[in-house]
């Protein structure tokens, strides 16, 4: 009696790549999801039902499943996709997002706007309507989301916030007085423009933070720049850390 031939390995890769996707309907896939199956030949697979349109692929090892729908074919969940990006690459909320997260405003932003030390992210992941911001220090990589958020907010002078300037350096305190969050920034403090660090020294004059702390912000802040504090103007030692009139 003949023996049946086997067939070769990555065609039965291929046929249990896209058994798994088929079943597993409308998602996103990553290489992750076939950690049991050779890496190249589900690259290869994937590649291959890419082209066949049975999957899109958004980015480096990660592709959708979407299903017909009365309006087109689906799309994935936006706040998946951002979380898909935000896993190798800090990204922290902006603009409104961070001010919203800290309790300045109640608006809601129309598009997303993020914050982020890498220079180059998957568009198709974080959205193309999505406001990135990329020039931000790679020490930011190492922050908690809210202290991220804060240090956005002041780079923006405290534009976004809804309440009252005196509200607004009211509650910036108190968050900057949570769970070590000043010591944290002033660890970042050198690698923010020097507006920040002014208005980090102003801050801190009224937490009655170190006096070595406070001598290195205003060490590195040129004696003879002055800078725009926006909400924070009303600071009372906001003229001795070189704040515009």
């Amino acid at each position: 009696m003949a023996s049946r031939k086997k067939a070769p390995a990555h065609r039965s890769v291929a046929e249990a790549v896209r058994s798994q996707i088929e079943r597993g309907g409308e998602r996103v896939w990553r290489l992750d999801d076939f950690s049991d199956l050779p890496f190249s030949a589900v690259a290869q697979a994937l590649s291959r039902l890419t082209r066949a349109k049975l999957v899109e692929r958004l980015s480096k090892g990660v592709y959708y499943r979407g299903r017909p729908t009365a309006l087109g074919q689906s799309r994935p969940n936006p706040s998946v996709l951002r979380q898909l990006a935000a896993s190798d690459r800090p990204m922290f909320p902006a603009g409104l997002a961070a001010a919203a997260l800290l309790g300045f405003t109640t608006q809601s932003a129309a598009r997303a706007d993020l914050a982020t030390s890498a220079s180059n992210l998957p568009r198709k992941l974080v959205g193309a309507g999505t406001v990135v911001r990329t020039r931000r220090p790679a020490a930011w990589a190492a922050l908690r989301e809210t202290d991220a958020a804060l240090l956005d907010f002041l780079r923006r002078r405290g534009r976004e916030s809804e309440l009252s300037p005196e509200d607004t350096i009211r509650r910036t305190l108190q968050l900057l007085g949570r769970d070590g969050c000043y010591r944290r920034l002033l660890q970042v403090a050198a690698t923010e423009p020097p507006r920040v660090i002014a208005l980090l020294g102003a801050l801190g004059d009224q937490m009655g933070a170190s006096k070595p702390a406070l001598a290195r912000l205003r060490a590195a802040l040129n004696p003879l720049s002055r800078f725009d504090f926006g909400a924070f103007s009303g600071l009372p030692t906001a003229k001795l850390w070189q704040a515009k009139k």
